[in-house]
């Protein structure tokens, strides 16, 4: 098993005694019951028998087990996806005319189903003939040639090609079509980027500290781990089919700062920083997910792991959701379902099982992120640990950026920086390693002048939106636009002293984690006073990240789209201190 060496900051030990995971409040929307205490030998011996086998090369599910299972599980079945890319089937495929693609169930399945496992989604809906491609961006990191590259993959595609930084600290490029993809991919691959096992029922990209090895205050420089992670998971950008199989998609995060900027209590596995008889390692939390049904915070597996060795307790719950996960109803697929019906407990003895020497060590009492510490916002100038430098956070609008915008970021990066964007969940980026005597020229850039600001204002800092029905087909209403504009005719009426975090996602797959956010609209359709369906949102209030993370309730479903902006003023002065602009003025 590989290793590698983690250097951590001393200091930070001298809080170790003052947290502990008890401080995480951990609980689910709606209301559930943590998994009492319960053995897998409770279980019966069937149920733990592995409902995947190896073939060829790939897990396959067996036949004894294929009863009631999903449309997407038949799909896998009828054709391995991986062989797409490891037997280069996409060379094929890329070839056909869209035409005579649709004649067939299995061609029309690859560029629908199948060739999300090299990161491609046809927009069939809205798009049709177009695909989003996202990537693996371990920990968040682009580099200006990455950056460039990208550019000039979706300037080809005119007002069909664009970007987005999505809220897993990557990048999805729009307006792709399927010929092309061949050249993309080996692209991809001169510049060190894939699309690789980047969506449906794989691992997504690995999360970590935005700030990595730059953050005077950082616990753990998380770049190495999370590049680990994703090496291990893909095989290098080979393909791994140990982890291609899984019952639905899987997230991962290791924690390196007590800002909890990596949000560990919506992962399937959170590392969280914790020593151990002197050692550095890792307490384990696991379960966190979102899903149109349900949401629950990750929870804590009792289990510590040393930092040099991270990479057996990721196979090892891989192998035993892959191995055991419920493949019918695609709403009750996300491992804590598994976890729920094993009990914590259960879960663990089937992880020990799959662990080298069948052992895994209790979890440590000395938690390394403090649960009294107060986020930190990175917009703007800060300086790094590295004498003489500094970073500078900027406020991307809703994440989107066009071809131009990035090779202006990219030369940004070469001229001010060190060749590297860092990219964050909020869906903003942050220029690292500027050296303070060039501060103020970057400060002056056009770019950072007039389109993507290092000061934005108050509501505007926190607002994240997902893509929208603008290009995904499952999106009940536009995002993007929308809550650029509902967010600032809010700021017309009301001023706010502090950032508000708005989160929008167009429909209840809730990829922009609505949740999470003190103000969150997760899209739907509604009638307004007139009776007439338009488009609208349940409104979500409450949602807290941070060492007090908490999964926000729905305050008001159905209202009006048009009818928001009224209703965010009230809940922005009733529950955020919010102050009506006319009186503002008037005791001015």
């Amino acid at each position: 098993m590989e290793s590698l060496s983690v250097k951590f900051l001393a200091t930070s030990l001298s809080n170790r005694n003052t947290t502990r995971f008890k401080s995480i409040k951990l609980h689910a929307i709606p209301p559930q019951t943590v998994p009492p205490p319960a053995s897998a030998a409770d279980i019966g011996s069937e149920r733990l028998e592995p409902r995947v086998e190896e073939r060829d090369g790939y897990f396959v599910l067996k036949e004894k087990f294929r009863q009631g299972i999903s449309p997407q599980e038949k799909a896998k079945i009828e054709k391995e996806p991986m062989k797409l890319f490891m037997e280069n089937g996409i060379e094929e495929l890329a070839k056909i005319p869209l035409e005579e693609i649709e004649n067939s169930k299995i061609s029309k399945d690859d560029i629908d189903i199948r060739l999300k496992w090299l990161g491609l989604f046809h927009r069939r809906k809205h798009q049709y003939g177009r695909f989003m491609m996202r990537l693996k961006l371990p920990n968040g990191v682009s580099t200006s040639a990455q950056t460039r590259y990208l550019a000039s993959v979706i300037r080809k595609y005119g007002k069909d090609g664009c970007a987005d930084v999505t809220t897993r600290q990557n990048w999805q490029i729009r307006g792709v079509v399927l010929p092309d993809v061949p050249e993309i991919l080996k692209g991809l691959e001169a510049v060190g980027l894939t699309s690789l096992q980047s969506g449906m029922d794989n691992v997504r990209n690995p999360v970590g500290n935005p700030l990595a090895g730059i953050d005077p205050h950082e616990i753990v420089d998380t770049r190495s781990y999370n590049n680990l992670l994703s090496q291990f998971i893909t095989a290098n950008s080979r393909g791994n089919p140990a982890f291609t199989n899984l019952p639905r998609k899987w997230n991962v995060c290791v924690i390196g700062s007590h800002d909890l900027y990596e949000h560990p209590h919506i992962n399937d596995l959170a590392y969280m920083p914790a020593t151990k008889n002197g050692q550095f390692g890792f307490n384990i939390l696991v379960g966190g997910f979102f899903s149109p049904k349900r949401c629950a915070e990750a929870i804590p597996l009792d289990a510590w792991v040393p930092g040099d060795d991270i990479l057996p307790i990721c196979k090892a719950i891989l192998e035993t959701f892959r191995d055991l996960g419920f493949r019918g109803n695609r709403q009750r697929t996300r491992m804590m379902w598994l976890i729920d019906e094993l009990g914590i407990e259960g879960f663990r003895e089937e992880v020990v099982k799959r662990m080298p020497r069948l052992h895994l060590e209790r979890a440590s009492s000395e938690d390394l992120v403090r649960s009294d510490w107060e986020r930190r916002d990175y917009f703007g100038v800060h300086p790094q640990k590295q004498k003489g430098y500094s970073f500078v956070g900027i406020h991307i609008p809703v994440g989107r950026v066009q071809a131009d915008d990035m090779d202006e970021l990219a030369r940004l990066a070469d001229v001010y920086g060190s060749g590297e964007l860092r990219l964050t969940v909020e869906q903003n980026i942050i220029i690292p390693n500027v050296e303070n005597s060039k501060v103020e020229a970057l400060l002056n850039e056009a770019l950072l002048r007039d389109r993507f600001s290092p000061e934005p204002p108050l509501l505007m800092k926190g607002l994240v939106a997902c893509t929208g029905n603008q290009f995904c087909g499952q999106a009940i209403i536009e995002t993007k636009a929308r809550a650029l504009k509902v967010t600032e005719e809010v700021q017309r009426l009301v001023s706010v002293t502090k950032p508000v975090r708005m989160h929008w996602t167009g429909c209840p797959n809730t990829c922009g984690q609505v949740q999470v956010a003190d103000i969150g609209f997760m899209g739907c359709m509604t009638r307004n006073g007139e009776g007439k369906m338009v488009e609208g949102a349940d409104v979500f209030v409450g949602g807290r990240i941070g060492s007090d993370s908490h999964l926000g309730d729905v305050y008001k479903k159905g209202v009006p789209c048009d009818d928001l902006v009224p209703l965010v003023v009230d809940l922005l002065v009733e529950r955020f201190g919010a102050v009506p602009r006319e009186r503002e003025e008037s005791e001015d």
